[in-house]
C-alpha cells in the first residue's frame, strides 16, 4: 500500500460532498495554494474538502542536486526530455492513494477534482489520464503532459471523458506555453473536452485565471 503524503486540509463545511486535491509546483509545498480557497468557492455550493499534499523531498538534478520538494526529478531545461519516469509513476501512486482515501471518507472519484500547478499539474494530467474510475475534472496550470507517449497510450475511455481546465502564461520561461499547447492538442486528439486559457504572464497565476477556474468549477460543483 502506498503511504499517504503529509497534507494540509481545509473544508468549506461539515461532511464534504466534494474534494479538490491540489498539487503544488517544484520547490513549493502544500501551503502554496491553500490561501486561494476563498477565491475558488461560491456561496451555495455543497461542502468541499481541499487537500494540499506536500511532495516528497528529493534531489533535483537541474538545481545541482539540491534537495527540495518535487513530484519528480528534472534533468535539464528541456523538461520534456530525459524524463524521470520512475518519479512520475511514484507520484501517480501517491495521487491514487489520496483519491482512494477520499472514497473512504465518503467522496467518490466522480466528485473529486484533481488540480495542480507546474509539476503538480503534470502529475494531475498523468494520473487523470490513467484513471479507470473517472474524476469530476482535472485542472492543469502552467504545465504539460509528462511521459506523453505512454500517458496517451495508457489513457482509458473513462479518463478521456473527464473535462480538463488548462491555463498558461504567454511568457512562461519555465514551462514554455508551446509545451502546454502541444499537451492540450494531444488531449483534444483523444477527444477530451479541454477548456484552454492563456494570459499575458510568466510562470504564475493571475486573478483572471482564478476567476476562470471558479466559473469552471461552478459548472461542475455548483451544478451538483
Amino acid at each position: 500500500m502506498t503511504p499517504l503524503p503529509d497534507c494540509i486540509e481545509t473544508t468549506t463545511g461539515p461532511t464534504p460532498d466534494w474534494s479538490v486535491i491540489f498539487l503544488h509546483g517544484l520547490g513549493a509545498d502544500g501551503n502554496d495554494f491553500a490561501p486561494v480557497v476563498p477565491q475558488l468557492v461560491r456561496p451555495g455550493w455543497p461542502a468541499i474538502r481541499f487537500v494540499f499534499p506536500h511532495a516528497p523531498v528529493r534531489p533535483i538534478t537541474i538545481n545541482g542536486g539540491m534537495r527540495m520538494r518535487g513530484w519528480y526529478d528534472i534533468a535539464a531545461m528541456d523538461i520534456a526530455s530525459r524524463e524521470d519516469e520512475a518519479g512520475v509513476r511514484a507520484s501517480i501512486a501517491l495521487v491514487e492513494a489520496l483519491i482512494a482515501r477520499e472514497g473512504e471518507r465518503g467522496v467518490p472519484a466522480s466528485r473529486v477534482i484533481l488540480a495542480g500547478f507546474s509539476q503538480g499539474g503534470a502529475i494531475a494530467l498523468a494520473a487523470g489520464l490513467r484513471r479507470i474510475q473517472p474524476l469530476a475534472g482535472i485542472i492543469a496550470l502552467s504545465t504539460y503532459l509528462p511521459l506523453a507517449q505512454s500517458s496517451i497510450a495508457q489513457s482509458t475511455p473513462a479518463a478521456r471523458a473527464t473535462p480538463v481546465f488548462m491555463a498558461h502564461g504567454m511568457f512562461d520561461p519555465i514551462v514554455p506555453q508551446t509545451l502546454g499547447l502541444r499537451s492540450r492538442d494531444a488531449l483534444m486528439a483523444l477527444g477530451m473536452q479541454v477548456a484552454w486559457h492563456s494570459y499575458p504572464m510568466a510562470h504564475q497565476v493571475c486573478p483572471p485565471e482564478i476567476a476562470a477556474i471558479n466559473a469552471w468549477l461552478d459548472a461542475r460543483i455548483g451544478a451538483g
